[in-house]
């Protein structure tokens, strides 16, 4: 289509990073046509015109499913809670309409799988956003690997922090309610698991531990309710039949910000990465001079695309929401028969088994298959 029409669900946090994307995507790349921004929904209709006049949206309202059925909106963006995932994006989907849906799918797997069967059915791009692989780090890596520079990968390490559940006294919300998912297992673990499906396979065999550093929080009206999900995970997997690997995640650790601590070891050598430090990687090369051995710092530069769309100098960096206009880019070049990298439906509902499946492990106790 020679211009998208845009519809967005959802004003938060996210969907001002969709609306920042869609508003950025053809002045950062050129090789696009401007997306035309159509509808806004929000719950609240004097909120969403306010909000759709700040983002540059043309029509507002208070009720998702008329944004659906504007002739007018050719793709949905939905950056709702999790629970509303499934029915908006199912709903757009049978209306003939492409999607980009923020993860997770949906807190039930039920749902995931019907998420993903409905954009078979429709023939129309489901992507999810998950935009950390979209980091030009991340392709370096990728690309490292292809080339085999270090060996066979035999062990991964994967961690994931931050901090804005660490404040024990911080009021209840519906982050802590289950029907928002197991916690951190589907907050966050599934951004982990991205980045292992994106570089070296999903994980075939899991062993979950979980915890709940704080049983109750302040309900806002003097007392105290029960908090219903986990804010810590830790998993002991396998990839195929030769990799071991560990993930662990937390939402309630003091100092983290934005942690996604990547340790990949072959038999030639080791990566490591930090999303705290997106814009940069160390490598560490077997075969090396032994007097000259050590990890090696490689800054993102215009040599790593698509870096080079936004900054023409090594080392000035690209933050979150440059992320998301690359994975916008990436969305529109699927659009026009492209070869991208995005994770679909049917991707992102393997990521979905992976965390179903480290769920059951916490119940039985035992190593689980990822079905």
């Amino acid at each position: 289509m020679d211009r998208i029409g845009v519809g967005l669900i959802g004003t938060g946090y996210m969907g001002k990073c969709h609306a920042l994307a869609w508003n950025a995507v053809r002045s950062v790349f050129g090789d696009v046509p401007a997306p035309r921004l159509v509808h806004l929904a929000e719950a609240d209709q004097a909120l969403a015109e306010r909000q759709a006049s700040a983002f540059g949206f043309e029509k507002a309202t208070d009720d998702w499913r008329k944004l659906i059925a504007d002739p007018e909106v050719d793709i949905v963006s939905v950056t709702t809670p999790n629970r509303f995932h499934a029915e908006m994006a199912i709903t757009a989907l049978e209306a003939g309409k492409h999607v980009w849906c923020e993860k997770p799918m949906a807190p039930a797997l039920a749902d995931a799988e019907r998420m993903a069967e409905a954009a078979r059915r429709s023939g129309r791009l489901a992507a999810l956003g998950y935009n950390y692989i979209q980091n030009p780090m991340m392709r370096q890596i990728a690309k490292l690997l292809k080339e085999d520079r270090i060996g066979t990968v035999n062990h991964v390490r994967i961690e994931m922090d931050e901090d804005f559940m660490a404040d024990g006294e911080a009021p209840y919300s519906w982050r802590n309610e289950k029907t928002t998912g197991y916690g951190a297992l589907d907050d966050f673990a599934v951004h982990p698991l991205s980045l292992l499906q994106t570089l070296l396979g999903n994980p075939s065999r899991v062993m979950c531990d979980m915890a709940r550093p704080y049983p109750e929080r302040p309900d806002g009206k003097g007392g105290r309710k029960a908090v219903e999900n986990h804010d810590v995970a830790n998993v002991l997997f396998r990839i195929g039949d030769g990799i071991s690997g560990t993930l662990q995640v937390n939402r309630a650790a003091w100092g983290r910000k934005g942690r996604i601590a990547l340790q990949i070891y072959g038999s030639k050598g080791s990566i490591l990465y930090d999303q705290e430090r997106l814009n940069e990687m160390q490598l560490y090369l077997a075969d090396d001079k032994a007097g000259e051995q050590g990890f090696r710092t490689i800054f993102a530069a215009p040599q790593h695309p698509p870096y080079d769309k936004f900054i023409p100098a090594p080392g000035h960096g690209l933050g979150f929401n440059e992320l998301k206009i690359i994975e916008c880019r990436q969305i529109l070049g699927k659009l026009k028969g492209e070869d991208t990298l995005l994770i679909d439906f049917d991707h992102g509902l393997a990521i979905e088994r992976a965390v179903h499946a480290m769920a059951r492990s916490f119940e039985s106790g035992k190593w689980e298959r990822v079905e």
